[in-house]
């Protein structure tokens, strides 16, 4: 719904001695409408035409979806020979006030620094180890938990689920765009093709699933997990039960980063973004899923789903565990690893996507 009041009061300010601004709606279409801006001067009457988009369906579903497909039109119509020229972006604010974003050449995000360190720190650590210590099994509840409580607010919307689906494959941040990042004959066009219809394969299998939808974070990653440094005394962290909503204490507490692809999903999202962590250093440590990293997998899994009831996220996962696959095997992001170990994530990969659910029970 186009603000009219808000749209005359910004054009007031755009141009100079406007003495009427009519405003008609030419029509709608399978994206979004049209209106005909007429503003009258001392020079006469100059037409322009505001254009919307619907926010649904098309991946124009967030309000950065939509300013970022206005964003680009404003910088390429005037580059295309007998084009009409796109004038301004408008941005209609809390409170109905319109101003303008149009014209910058890049953007910036201002924000709140964290306190802590990574969970890197002490994934790697767990290759000193022989088994998990009171700390590592309290920070696995601690975000299984978490996992569990923003996991439980739900929303009613299948373009937003098959989104979430469609996006895992292929957005340019997800599968097909990681691949696209790979040096070439690190793996063959064929194994990666392989793996992209897999996948596409597992994202029509889930497609009836979209009452999954939930609240998701969206690059649950260890380095998006700040922990607070162990002190001795007690620190109040939200542990979630989902019929009391209880609150317990633990001695962690975590702060989270880089919240990214939208706040609605499917909760394997999350889980798979973690979890492909225990995998990935397990197989960089040992070359081999075992010890700590195995015992950490399994305990993220069973307090996840035991807090959240979720039973089924062993067959959501797939497509997901491909993704993140792709991404900790990416030369680009870990050039250490040996080309054996790259293969045995890739075995991983393979494995997930032809099992019809994952069983953590039988990694090796």
């Amino acid at each position: 719904m186009l603000n009219e009041t808000a749209l005359k009061a910004y054009l007031k300010k755009k141009f100079r001695n406007v003495s009427r601004i009519n405003i008609k709606k030419l029509g709608h279409g399978v994206h979004g409408s049209g209106f005909l801006i007429e503003i009258k001067t001392a020079k006469g009457i100059k037409p322009y035409v505001i254009k919307t988009l619907d926010p649904k369906d098309f991946g124009h579903e967030y309000p950065s979806d939509r300013a970022g497909i206005f964003l680009l039109d404003l910088d390429e119509f005037k580059n295309l020979p007998r084009h009409v020229k796109a004038i301004d972006v408008l941005a209609e604010l809390e409170g109905g006030k319109i101003k303008s974003i149009g014209g910058g050449k890049e953007y910036y995000l201002l924000m709140e620094k964290a306190e802590g360190s990574h969970y890197f720190n002490d994934l790697v650590a767990f290759s000193r180890k022989e088994r998990l210590d009171e700390i590592d099994i309290k920070r696995i509840k601690a975000m299984a938990s978490y996992l569990a409580a923003i996991h439980s607010t739900k929303k009613d919307s299948k373009a937003l689920y098959w989104r979430k689906l469609r996006d895992t494959v292929g957005h340019g941040e997800c599968l097909m765009g990681v691949f696209d990042t790979y040096p070439d004959g690190v793996v063959s066009y064929r194994e990666m093709t392989d793996i992209i219809k897999k996948s596409v394969d597992w994202i029509y299998k889930l497609k009836p699933k979209h009452k999954r939808l939930s609240q998701i974070h969206g690059d649950f990653h260890p380095g998006n997990i700040w922990f607070e440094k162990i002190k001795s005394e007690k620190l109040k962290v939200e542990s979630f039960r989902p019929q009391k909503h209880k609150t317990l204490n633990s001695d962690v507490d975590f702060v989270l980063l880089d919240r990214s692809r939208g706040p609605w999903g499917e909760p394997a999202d999350d889980i798979t973004a973690l979890s492909i962590n225990y995998i990935f250093f397990s197989i960089k440590h040992f070359e081999a899923i075992k010890g700590p990293y195995l015992e950490g997998l399994k305990l993220f899994f069973n307090e996840y789903v035991r807090l959240s009831g979720d039973k089924d996220i062993y067959k959501m996962v797939a497509p997901f565990f491909a993704f993140r696959g792709a991404v900790v095997a990416n030369p680009v992001f870990y050039p250490e690893l040996t080309p054996k170990q790259r293969r045995l994530i890739f075995k991983f990969i393979h494995s997930v996507l032809d099992a019809d659910r994952f069983n953590p029970e039988s990694l090796k």
